[in-house]
């Protein structure tokens, strides 16, 4: 992907352009309908349509002042992403995405028993208000990526054939990469694979279902993007625009402690904010439920964190997995999806 930035300086304020080519849907080898309504459930047969699609050579040009959010003081603020037009959200060089399991906010916020991720949000920030939508696990990783719980109803082996955010990205000229600890490779689709080990922590089972990419057909029917889940060793900051990290039933906290995961965190998490290219981007670590039904799903920890940020930032708003959804659209400039449409975005200094 061709990521073409240029300076300007007028009005006081740095404008730089963002040129996201456009790849040809045929390059991309997926078919892809946007929603342009609230998302109406699964279907495991549904036919996307192809969207209308500019030549190889078009560019999306955007050219917007710094955002204003982030701290002048700082050399990461100065550097910010510029915003992307009428979202007022940077225009984020790479997204990553940790999600973890079955943890209620007030085990994790202030906890003794996970030190790293409270200076993780003393560093960054949080969003101190956000609910899962249900139970069990896997429909709420469904309605991250879809905006949508598209049927899903259980843990179980669902093929959807539904518009999902990793075919978002690739229709609009960017790349993604899931990371999941113990996959075994090969569009694997079987429920359950037992533990190797496979970089940081402990080794514990890869599960299908905390793996949303494999759940949609437009990938798992396809072995060139299957190629873009892999294991966790091996893991590249730079390998993608959007990368999802998936850890094994023991480091996510599935099966294991608040301490196991908040262990693994402190080694893995360095590899994404001591590289490079952290910078103008931004980290969501989350949980996909917690212990409790309180809106559907739990109340659960969301640590926020991008170079710029002041300190203990904060989002207070009521917010939901389509929130962030949501705030990742918003910032790429893509369609929103499903429930995404109708979620709040998660504002913060950047």
């Amino acid at each position: 992907m061709v990521d073409d930035k240029r300076s300007f300086v007028g009005h006081n304020r740095t404008m730089r352009i963002r040129v996201r080519p456009i790849r040809p849907i045929a390059l991309v080898a997926l078919t892809i309908s946007i929603v342009v309504g609230a998302c109406a459930g699964g279907n495991a047969t549904a036919t996307p349509q192809l969207p209308s699609a500019p030549g190889a050579s078009t560019p999306i040009p955007t050219l917007e002042p710094v955002s204003s959010g982030a701290s002048p003081a700082s050399s990461a603020a100065s550097s910010a992403a510029s915003s992307t037009p009428g979202s007022g959200l940077p225009d984020f060089k790479h997204v990553y995405v940790i999600i973890l399991e079955n943890r209620e906010y007030g085990s994790i916020v202030g906890s003794n028993a996970a030190p790293y991720i409270n200076s993780l949000i003393a560093r960054y920030g949080q969003a101190t208000n956000l609910y899962a939508e249900t139970h069990p696990s896997e429909p709420n990783y469904i309605a991250l990526t879809s905006g949508g719980l598209q049927g899903t109803n259980s843990d179980g082996a669902y093929n959807l054939g539904v518009p999902n955010l990793f075919d978002q990205i690739e229709a609009s000229g960017g790349s993604w990469h899931v990371y999941a600890q113990g996959y075994p490779g090969n569009c694997f689709k079987s429920f359950q694979a037992l533990p190797v080990s496979d970089g940081p922590g402990a080794d514990g089972d890869y599960v299908r279902k905390h793996n949303p990419a494999i759940s949609y057909t437009s990938i798992s029917g396809n072995p060139t993007r299957c190629s873009h889940i892999t294991r966790l060793e091996g893991f590249d900051p730079t390998a993608a625009d959007f990368e999802m990290i998936i850890p094994n039933e023991i480091n996510d906290m599935h099966s294991s402690s608040v301490r196991a995961g908040d262990d693994f965190l402190r080694v893995f998490v360095r590899e994404i904010i001591d590289s490079p290219a952290f910078a103008d981007s931004v980290l969501f670590i989350t949980w996909d439920e917690g212990s409790s039904s309180d809106k559907g799903g739990g109340h659960i920890a969301t640590i926020v964190a991008s170079p710029g940020m002041t300190p203990g930032s904060r989002f207070d708003g009521p917010a939901t997995h389509y929130s962030m959804l949501r705030t990742i659209e918003l910032a790429w400039g893509m369609p929103l999806l499903g429930e995404a449409q109708k979620a709040s975005t998660i504002t913060l200094p950047y």
